[in-house]
């Protein structure tokens, strides 16, 4: 019987040559440097160093205009006190939260019509994308003329004396209605996200799912939903992080009001840079900066783990 032969030893020259592929392997292409730098500069230069500017004069008085002076962090503590800053957060967050989740339900629940074997589905599809591509100001003085005139006027002829009011005169409720004005421009993007999710899904699962008799429902909650969570968690951080930051909408529609009932925190901060309030203005952003950075990585955190259990 013959014994086995040894194996044979790597050799040196063998190890040395994949060792310099390694290294060859590693080393950065001399075009993506190319394409990488100038972007880096140009980022610093128009992004980075305006926002370190302006985080160092929300430590100052400065007006926008003349000479200032160094007021450590009292601008800081004035917007704890300020009643109307504090309301704009309260709005903006309570705006951001609902149209949130009404723009993905109702985003999802269109996708899911869209991309089932209904008869003119390319013509709708074209319908729904639509207000994507129209100006969010102009929308929104189309909304005003209608909340204040239609509807009223609609109210009356049937008796509904709730309705004869615009509803955007209302300080309680004219919330409502910067929220259907959003939902109804953003929701054509969401659903062009989930319509991606749900076409990637392939079609035997679904008529594997029919021939064991799963309900419709069974097969939203089982095959769909886990499918498009990714889709769910991408669109929800978008669309939070858009109507934290709503602006034109709300200009057009109710121009903060009644009263300053919806002001968002935008809004308030560009009104602080007219009116001369530079230095405190800067402060206000840097917090709601900070704030939207902290909300954006928890939602990030707790929506990842929504989506591993799904």
């Amino acid at each position: 019987m013959t014994a086995p032969a040894p194996a044979a030893p790597v050799s040196t020259a063998t190890s040395g040559t994949t060792a310099g592929t390694d290294t060859r392997r590693r080393r950065p292409d001399a075009a993506y440097l190319w394409m990488l730098f100038p972007a880096l500069a140009l980022f610093t230069l128009f992004v980075t160093l305006p926002a370190l500017v302006g985080v160092f004069f929300s430590f100052t008085n400065y007006a926008g205009f003349g000479s200032w002076k160094w007021v450590g962090f009292e601008n800081y503590r004035s917007l704890w006190h300020d009643s109307t800053i504090l309301g704009s957060y309260q709005f903006t967050l309570l705006f951001a939260v609902v149209t949130t989740i009404v723009v993905n339900a109702l985003a999802l629940a269109l996708a899911i019509g869209l991309s089932s074997k209904i008869h003119l589905k390319r013509g709708l599809r074209s319908v729904f994308f639509v207000p994507m591509v129209l100006s969010g100001i102009v929308i929104a003085y189309v909304f005003q003329y209608f909340f204040s005139f239609s509807v009223p006027a609609v109210a009356g002829s049937i008796g509904w004396t709730g309705g004869e009011q615009s509803l955007l005169a209302n300080q309680d409720w004219a919330w409502l209605g910067v929220v259907i004005v959003t939902a109804w421009q953003a929701i054509p993007s969401a659903m062009i996200i989930y319509l991606a999710g749900l076409l990637a899904i392939p079609g035997e699962v679904y008529e594997a799912a029919s021939l064991d008799g799963a309900s419709a429902w069974r097969r939203f909650r089982s095959i769909t939903l886990p499918l498009v969570a990714g889709y769910v968690v991408v669109n929800s951080i978008l669309s939070f992080k858009n109507f934290l930051n709503a602006y034109d909408v709300i200009v057009g529609l109710t121009g903060g009001g009644p009263g300053t009932s919806t002001t968002s925190v935008a809004m308030g901060i560009f009104n602080g840079f007219n009116n001369g309030d530079y230095a405190y203005s800067m402060a206000n952003a840097v917090v709601f900066f900070v704030i939207t950075v902290v909300i954006s990585l928890l939602q990030l955190r707790l929506l990842r783990g929504r989506e591993v259990n799904l």
